[in-house]
Formats: structure tokens, C-alpha cells, sequence
């Protein structure tokens, strides 16, 4: 999956190249280190020599009365609104002493209605086939991209994405030459760590789209705006009036991606999720264990691989005449993984060191994962501390 997630990424960005240049398309190659290196970044991540970010105490697997719940408590907000659900103190001991006198099921209803997060574990693959990228055009012609050193360079990015997998998608865009501007609400808040790993290569602003100052200042960004990434819960956006539908109804023209954790319609359409909350209701925590106790994949697959295939599905909507609207889901990805790939065997260990650069920036030295896609561009910049960036456009 990994293998085949870049190698598409990086195939849709020497068509966009060729496009752009009126010439043949070249071959493209996938170097499995720098893909395994690559999907696992986040771990390889070094701020000063100290290691990046891991799961917080209270992020796990934990034994029920009937099974297994997936928590996911990384920032403070979902922490806070996991122990109010569960009316217990911040310990991971009285977390697990409370969640095994409960059921699964009821469990993540009661986290979920408080605005936490929490899954039941599934016992089996779930059965649903789920797509794994929908796209359609729109009516109205975009503008032709001219020759370029890079295949998106010139292209204007409003990336309204957090965590991993939207963020590895315009990472990538910036690395191929997208002027990438990361715009996020200055209430929530996000880990250093993350967008150091995360934000080669882009600006990073805060604009509160309910005050009609950041909004006036959003709109005119979007007037100059080529593509549009958003990572949020179907609905979160709606509001504001950035929904997909919103965004087209004001520049048609546009590349509009849309990324969700649990897809685009159903019952947990709206509710918000994480890669590992996937792969544990997906049923990839039951097939990747080996003892009874749930398992997890070898990295943040669904996060990453989902991220290039976003990253990919913008680049060939960029070679098309029209605007698009696309969409993909964490989910849809876990169902091509458990319907859809059959694994191919693993050549021994590899030395990550090759894969791994050391750059300077505002949060110190970084020690992070060189991109996949080295032979198609580079990071003009080293991530800029987040939010502190000016909206607006280079």
C-alpha cells in the first residue's frame, strides 16, 4: 500500500509536469527505503536531538467487560471531554479500572456524545466496501498552468487540514513547487511537534472565520486560490460557509479536496476520527493481531498513504481543464487495505539513516524524513513556527 500510494503520487506529478510542459511523460521510480521512511516520519522526527511526539497516556487500547476500546486523547480538548464522559480522574490506572466495568458499545456512545473520542474495537473486518477516491467536475474552465521547473509551482494552496494525512498531502504539494498556506482557527490547538514534521515547505496563518475582518481576509485569499484541501468532519465547516459546495458556488474553477476520517455519508459520517480510531473499528486491529490483544499497522498507514493519494488526486485534477471536487476518507483507505491489496513480502531490514536529512528552523535543528518523491522538486523553506505567518499570498 505504502509503495503504491507514492508511486501514484509520484506518477500524477510527472503527468502534470508533462502537461505543463507539452512533453512525454517520464518513467518515475519508488525507492522502497525512502517510502518506509517516509510513512513512519513522525518517528524518525528529532527537534534538537529530542524525539517528536507519541501517543499520550490515555491514547490506547484498554480491556471493556466485552472486548476492546480504541481512545484517542493526543490533545487536550479530547482528553478533557474523555474524563468528563467517563467521570473519572486524569490516570490511566482509574481509565482502565472504569473502562472494565463497561461495554464497548456504550463506551464510545458516551465519549462520543461528549465531544470525546473513543471506538469499539471491531472483532473482524468490517465488510463494507468503501471507495477509495471520489471525484466529478465542475462547469467552469480553470486557468491553464504554464511551463514550470516544478510540477505545481505557481499553484495556490488554501490548506484547511490538521493532523497527518491532509498535512502530508500539502506538504507534498509545497515540496512540488505549491505555495502552500495553511489556514487554521486560533482555538484549536496543534502539537509543535506534528507540524514541524508536517510543515516543510508551507506558511502557516490564523484566521477566525467568524469575525467578518478574518473572513473578508479569507475571501480574498480564496479569490486567488487555485486548490482548496480541507480535512474537517463532514458539517464542521458548514457554518463558516467553507463547505465543498459552499467553495464551488463561490469560484467554480476551483480543485476542492475534501478529507474525512469516516467518509462521506453514513451514520459516522460526522463524527471526527484518527488513523489508529480507523484501524481499530475497520477490523485492521483484529487481523494485525497475533495474541488476542488488538494490533496496529507498522506506522500511521491510512494517515500517510491517504495522504498521497489526496496529494495525487489534486495533481491530476490540475492536468484537467475544469474544476473538480474530490473527496477521500481514512475509512475508504482502510477498506482498499483490508479488501483491495493482497501484502507482498518485506526484503529483509532497511537503514533509514540515507532517508534522513538534518534542517535548521524556528523550532531548532530538525532531523526529519527526507520526501519520497525526491526526483520531482524540493522544500523551499523549513516549517515556519505555526500561525505566525501572514495571510496572504507569496
Amino acid at each position: 500500500m505504502a509503495r503504491a500510494t507514492v508511486g501514484v503520487c509520484a506518477l500524477a506529478a510527472a503527468e502534470l509536469k508533462a502537461a505543463r510542459d507539452h512533453t512525454a511523460i517520464p518513467p518515475v521510480t519508488v525507492r522502497e527505503a525512502a517510502v518506509a521512511t517516509a510513512f513512519t516520519s513522525e518517528r524518525h522526527l528529532r527537534v534538537n536531538g529530542r524525539a517528536g511526539a507519541t501517543f499520550a497516556p490515555l491514547s490506547g487500547f484498554w480491556r471493556t467487560a466485552d472486548g476492546w476500546v480504541r481512545t484517542h486523547a493526543n490533545y487536550p480538548h479530547h482528553r478533557k471531554r474523555l474524563l468528563e464522559a467517563l467521570g473519572i480522574a486524569d490516570d490511566p490506572a482509574a481509565l482502565a479500572r472504569e473502562l472494565a466495568t463497561c461495554e464497548a458499545v456504550e463506551v464510545q456512545e458516551t465519549v462520543y456524545a461528549a465531544g470525546g473520542l473513543a471506538v469499539a474495537v471491531a472483532a473482524e473486518p468490517d465488510p463494507t466496501r468503501r471507495p477509495l477516491v471520489e471525484t466529478r467536475p465542475t462547469d467552469a474552465a480553470k486557468r491553464v498552468l504554464p511551463p514550470a521547473s516544478r510540477p505545481a509551482e505557481g499553484v495556490r494552496v488554501l490548506d484547511l487540514t490538521r493532523v497527518i494525512a491532509g498535512p502530508v498531502a500539502t506538504r507534498t504539494l509545497a515540496f512540488l513547487g505549491a505555495d502552500v498556506l495553511r489556514v487554521d482557527p486560533p482555538h484549536l490547538p496543534e502539537d509543535p511537534d506534528v507540524h514541524a514534521d508536517t510543515g516543510m515547505g508551507k506558511r502557516s496563518t490564523l484566521l477566525d472565520l467568524a469575525t467578518r475582518h478574518d473572513r473578508r481576509t479569507f475571501d480574498d485569499l480564496l479569490d486567488h486560490a487555485d486548490v482548496v484541501v480541507t480535512g474537517y468532519r463532514p458539517g464542521a465547516l458548514d457554518r463558516h460557509g467553507v463547505s465543498p459546495e459552499a467553495l464551488h458556488a463561490q469560484r467554480p474553477d476551483l480543485v476542492v479536496a475534501h478529507l474525512t476520517a469516516w467518509g462521506h455519508t453514513g451514520d459516522w459520517a460526522d463524527r471526527r476520527g484518527f488513523d489508529s480510531l480507523v484501524q481499530a473499528a475497520s477490523g485492521i486491529a483484529a487481523v494485525e493481531s497475533t495474541d488476542g490483544t488488538p494490533g496496529a499497522l507498522p506506522a500511521q498507514a491510512l494517515d500517510h498513504g491517504t495522504g498521497y493519494l489526496l496529494a495525487a488526486a489534486v495533481l491530476l485534477a490540475l492536468t484537467q481543464p475544469r474544476g473538480r471536487h474530490i473527496k477521500l476518507s481514512l475509512a475508504g483507505t482502510a477498506s482498499w487495505l483490508l479488501h483491495d491489496i493482497r501484502p507482498s513480502p518485506v526484503h529483509g531490514a532497511y537503514d533509514p539513516d540515507p532517508w534522513l536529512v538534518e534542517t535548521p528552523s524556528p523550532y531548532g535543528t530538525l532531523r526529519h524524513a527526507r520526501p519520497p518523491l525526491a526526483d520531482h522538486g524540493t522544500w523551499d523553506h523549513p516549517p515556519t513556527l505555526w500561525g505566525t505567518d501572514e495571510p496572504r499570498w507569496r
